[in-house]
């Protein structure tokens, strides 16, 4: 059995700062409105859940953080539960999210401060692996504004981030074209609040407190060479677009949680935990206000999802899919 891509998946799933706000160029995120490609393509079947109580409701829609131009339009389940919220819940609250600010913040985090150079981190076979990718992705990290010289500056971590988004922009992925961005500028569009669940600084805390172990981990699955794993950014945006919840915790979530156990409590389960509570919170409020939630598709999924543990206190749980009534 091949090992989940650990950075694959936080791309496709996890951290929202760390593809939209990490302070370069290729990765820094703008307010977008996306244009359909020229061409019919059906919209992606939605990852949408709505959670109820007596009076009010939460939807819970699972995002991927780039995308491609012809993602959209969107599905118009997730139009309607756009429509009927009134407010919106992201990962971080846009104005962070899409900050220079925040990724400026990401970037010095990442900034070596011992005075050793990244090698020095790494095994002799990952390093030559790390001088090969970088002589041959050569424009991509121009794009970024670095230079193979300057990722000898920097933490692992953010080395491994950076390899992913590169080749993930050399598939066509777009962080402009994210379901977070576009539906953040969409709702300020539409004149509703929008918030956050956690804070940059709990991202940022989060990815540069990992082990070095951890880091140097995912540097290593980012750099694999296995052709089999080429396209597996793709595999996942395909499961993505299908609406395919199984298929996404199979290949990201059992893998990931075998795999990385530490980091996929870090990252996953504790997260969704912390959230929780602020997801009740907001259907226990008086009135009729709903809420539309936006977050990395695998906090929505399997046992430690977000949708299972609001299920398991009591609360009607309903997938919203039009499209699969239809299958």
């Amino acid at each position: 059995m091949r090992r989940p891509r650990f950075a694959r998946c936080l791309l496709a799933s996890l951290v929202a700062a760390a593809v939209l706000s990490c302070g370069l160029p290729l990765l820094a995120a703008t307010p977008t409105s996306a244009q359909p490609a020229s061409g019919k393509t059906a919209p992606p079947v939605p990852l949408l859940w709505k959670v109820s109580d007596k009076d009010n409701s939460v939807y819970l829609l699972g995002s991927f953080h780039m995308l491609h131009a012809n993602d959209y339009p969107l599905s118009k389940d997730v139009d309607a539960a756009l429509a009927d919220a009134e407010s919106v819940l992201f990962e971080l609250p846009p104005d962070e999210m899409l900050s220079t600010e925040l990724g400026a913040q990401m970037a010095m985090a990442a900034i070596r401060t011992d005075g050793t150079l990244l090698d020095s981190d790494l095994t002799a076979a990952v390093a030559h692996r790390l001088k090969n990718w970088s002589t041959s992705n050569a424009v991509g990290l121009k794009g970024a504004g670095m230079t193979p010289e300057m990722l000898q500056m920097l933490e692992p971590w953010f080395v491994g981030l950076l390899v992913t988004i590169v080749e993930a922009r050399g598939q066509g992925f777009d962080s402009e074209l994210g379901l977070d961005a576009h539906l953040a500028a969409a709702a300020k569009a539409q004149g509703k609040p929008a918030q956050g669940l956690e804070t940059g600084a709990q991202q940022l805390a989060m990815l540069d407190g990992m082990s070095r172990f951890q880091q140097v981990q995912m540097l290593d699955d980012a750099l694999s060479e296995d052709p089999k794993e080429s396209n597996e950014l793709e595999a996942l945006h395909r499961y993505w677009r299908a609406g395919d919840g199984d298929a996404l915790w199979r290949e990201m979530g059992t893998k990931m949680r075998k795999e990385y156990p530490g980091l996929y409590q870090r990252i996953n389960t504790e997260r969704n935990d912390a959230w929780v509570p602020k997801l009740e919170a907001r259907l226990k409020e008086p009135g009729t206000d709903d809420t539309l939630v936006v977050v990395g598709s695998l906090h929505l999924l399997g046992s430690d999802g977000v949708v299972e543990k609001l299920k398991k206190k009591g609360y009607k749980v309903e997938r919203i899919c039009s499209a699969c009534a239809t299958k």
